[in-house]
């Protein structure tokens, strides 16, 4: 069975890869970081099966799906979205892998693809399928925080989350870091990280969420812990022991 993979997280597409050659039942004839330029290069192949990201710059894979036409691959989905915004697939029998993806999940899907081939599972109607999930995912995306208020005497500054590093807790406050300053918010961390994206942000430490486009780059320290450098080449964050394997699964690792 040959597959083509689209994910514009390069470690994302680097941790799938080396899934499907440890499985062994697929043959990768292409990967993808570009949606668009990947669309081409889909409709040249013809794969019969397409591993494909939901939430990608400039095109999503739903997008992406609708501009291949026919005839279609079969696809599995590979998304950060949690479970509950992801009923509409088990109802519509097409699958998809959870990110960070895991070794079981993935064999699991991979098995049921290949009963689809068979003829031993019905193919999902995917055109239902992502009229419906736009629906869910426009209602959970306007969840998240795209910019948090800062208190400075009277007034209110509002700061774009996009901008920030890393949030961390000081003196019962909050602190946001950007490349220019820090601020002060009435927010938890806690509260922050059920309201970020969590494809975005990882919780390093009881104190602290990590943006992961801020990470430059990880390494080992003690007693298992992690060091983790910023994107700025001076700030260094510390990673909790308990918390590090699933950073270093967060992050393709």
């Amino acid at each position: 069975m040959k597959a083509f993979l689209v994910d514009d997280e390069p470690l994302a597409l680097k941790r799938l890869r080396r899934l499907i050659e440890e499985d062994g039942r697929i043959e990768i004839t292409g990967t993808g970081t570009d949606p668009r330029k990947a669309l081409e290069q889909v409709r040249r192949l013809r794969p019969e099966l397409l591993f494909l990201d939901i939430e990608m710059p400039g095109m999503s894979g739903f997008d992406l799906l609708e501009q291949l036409g026919t005839p279609q691959p079969l696809v599995v989905f590979t998304t950060a979205y949690d479970r509950y915004a992801l009923d509409a697939f088990k109802v519509n029998s097409i699958d998809y892998l959870l990110k960070p993806v895991q070794t079981d999940d993935f064999a699991r899907a991979v098995t049921k693809i290949l009963r689809i081939m068979l003829g031993g599972d019905k193919r999902g109607d995917v055109d239902a399928l992502l009229k419906q999930m736009r629906e869910v995912l426009q209602e959970r995306r306007t969840e998240y925080l795209v910019r948090v208020p800062s208190r400075i005497g009277n007034r209110v500054e509002f700061i774009d989350v996009s901008t920030v590093s890393h949030f961390y807790a000081r003196d019962k406050l909050t602190i946001a870091v950007t490349g220019k300053k820090e601020y002060a918010l009435d927010m938890s961390v806690a509260d922050l990280e059920r309201r970020l994206p969590p494809l975005q942000w990882i919780r390093i430490h009881r104190s602290t969420l990590l943006n992961v486009d801020a990470v430059l780059e990880l390494r080992s320290w003690f007693t298992g812990k992690l060091l983790v450098r910023l994107k700025d080449g001076k700030t260094e964050l510390q990673v909790a022991r308990e918390r590090a394997a699933e950073v270093r699964s967060k992050l393709g690792i």
